[in-house]
């Protein structure tokens, strides 16, 4: 990637990072950690690898993404909302009456959804089956799953862990946010999970770890990813829960808080700071 491009997707994750603060604040609890330690790869996805048209949801020909950590849902609306696919003012009613915008992704709520999410370890199945039906159509695209790491603690995630792979699914990538958090403690404390890639490897599948809130990184480990063409990819994002915005990355337990008052406008202001920031860079 040139300058240029790293450029452009660090300046998008801070436009996603922005209003994902924006919009869990307008509910004024939420997920907040784990939405954005993933905000740095959806950049990545919809900013540059996905093959995608916001003005046709539905287009069959598109990349899907299955966004398993479906709590991480105000990170992907964040997402959706910048590229075009509903108005932004859909981000002020987050899990509100009449929303179309649950706390868990919901595709047939929510335009760009490609599939309904948040009862964790499911979203592993559905990717698959997405990933395999696409494989026996002959369709020229892929499958993107988004996990994080206390979630495949499920069963089921590695019994789709031993499937993907003797079926081949070069189509599908999946992604693990590691960032040694779930609900109530660190995962090491609650099931250690050790070398994830190493497992996966173990497992049949093309394995990467990588600094998961840098662009660049990322964006290689897709692009090493795709010219796989004989496996699954697994990308394990080694990331900060609650990355890029520094009052929520030092609470220990931001797995789930409530956002509002003082720490709401301190989380707006480092937000946008991080965006003006790279606006005057780019002047």
């Amino acid at each position: 990637m040139t300058k240029q491009e790293i450029f452009n997707l660090k300046k998008f994750a801070a436009e996603i990072r922005l209003e994902t603060v924006k919009c869990i604040g307008s509910r004024g609890f939420g997920h907040i950690g784990g939405a954005l330690s993933v905000v740095d790869t959806l950049a990545v996805l919809y900013g540059k690898t996905m093959k995608i048209d916001p003005k046709k949801p539905d287009w069959p020909e598109r990349d899907k993404l299955v966004m398993s950590k479906g709590h991480a849902g105000p990170a992907l609306y964040a997402t959706l909302a910048l590229k075009g696919y509903f108005p932004a003012d859909w981000l002020k009613t987050l899990n509100q009456p009449g929303t179309r915008l649950p706390s868990h992704c919901d595709r047939k709520l929510t335009p760009g959804v490609d599939m309904t999410t948040g009862s964790l370890g499911q979203g592993v199945s559905t990717a698959i089956g997405l990933a395999l039906a696409q494989k026996m159509d002959n369709k020229d695209s892929s499958v993107y799953l988004i996990t994080g790491d206390g979630e495949i603690n499920e069963g089921q995630a590695w019994e789709g862990a031993l499937f993907a792979p003797q079926q081949k699914l070069s189509n599908l990538i999946w992604f693990v946010d590691y960032n040694h958090k779930q609900l109530d403690s660190s995962t090491e404390e609650v099931i250690d999970l050790g070398d994830i890639a190493a497992k996966f490897s173990a497992f049949g599948w093309h394995s990467q770890s990588v600094k998961g809130n840098d662009v660049e990184a990322i964006s290689n480990a897709l692009d090493a990813a795709k010219a796989e063409k004989s496996k699954p990819s697994c990308i394990v994002l080694n990331t900060v829960k609650g990355a890029g915005v520094p009052c929520i990355e030092e609470i220990e337990l931001n797995h789930h808080i409530v956002l509002e008052g003082d720490l709401l406008k301190k989380a707006l202001l480092q937000a946008e700071t991080l965006l003006e920031k790279l606006n005057k860079e780019a002047a």
